[in-house]
């Protein structure tokens, strides 16, 4: 009788985390919102003259998932343009203002944890990938005719995060990403240095798989 409900609590528990896995050739959308937050040091441009503030940036966002092995999928992160403020700073104070657009699509590796074991069948992920960040619109509010220039970045992507199901396939999403972001700087066709915009990404989203 004991070897039976050892073999009873056994299949069951396998059976659990079958149950929770998600399946190779599963699609999973998840449409929200992120905040990309700057580091409070972005470093200095012009030899040192000029320290440098990026201020951060709420948009809305969309993702798309192909788990290519059960529980492992890839990831692409899109997003309409951020806009940020950026400021610059001199030894005396005086501020010198200007600002950029940019697009950040990251493309992840990532792993679903089974939820089976967790409250509410709460299911975390990691995932790491690289971050190609593409800026426009660049505008620097020195006098006419100053053209600011800030290089396309490429860098490495983190990212951890929860859903929460609320429905067989649907859940909530919070999500937090590190991605390493630092452009090269040009001001009139000149290179003035480099800024370090490495980020944090603060996110929510509803998530439906297919």
């Amino acid at each position: 009788m004991k070897l039976q409900s050892l073999v009873l609590a056994a299949a069951t528990a396998l059976t659990m985390t079958t149950a929770f896995a998600v399946p190779a050739g599963t699609w999973s959308v998840a449409a929200g919102a992120h905040m990309v937050d700057p580091k409070s040091d972005n470093g200095t441009l012009a030899n040192g003259a000029y320290s440098v503030d990026v201020d951060d940036d709420i948009r809305p966002t969309i993702s798309g998932e192909y788990f290519v092995a059960d529980n492992i999928g890839v990831e692409l992160l899109a997003a309409i343009p951020f806009h940020h403020d950026i400021t610059l700073t001199d030894a005396n104070g005086d501020k010198v203002d200007a600002k950029t657009q940019h697009l950040p699509p990251t493309l992840s590796l990532q792993y679903h944890f089974d939820g089976y074991n967790m409250p509410m069948n709460v299911k975390p992920f990691v995932g790491v990938g690289v971050n190609y960040t593409t800026f426009f619109k660049e505008r620097i509010y020195l006098d006419n005719g100053n053209d600011l220039n800030i290089k396309d970045s490429v860098g490495v992507a983190g990212h951890i995060g929860l859903d929460i199901p609320f429905a067989p396939t649907e859940a909530f999403r919070i999500d937090a990403r590190y991605m390493d972001i630092k452009p090269d700087v040009e001001l009139n066709g000149g290179d003035i240095g480099s800024v370090d915009i490495s980020s944090w990404v603060y996110g929510v989203a509803f998530v439906k798989t297919f």
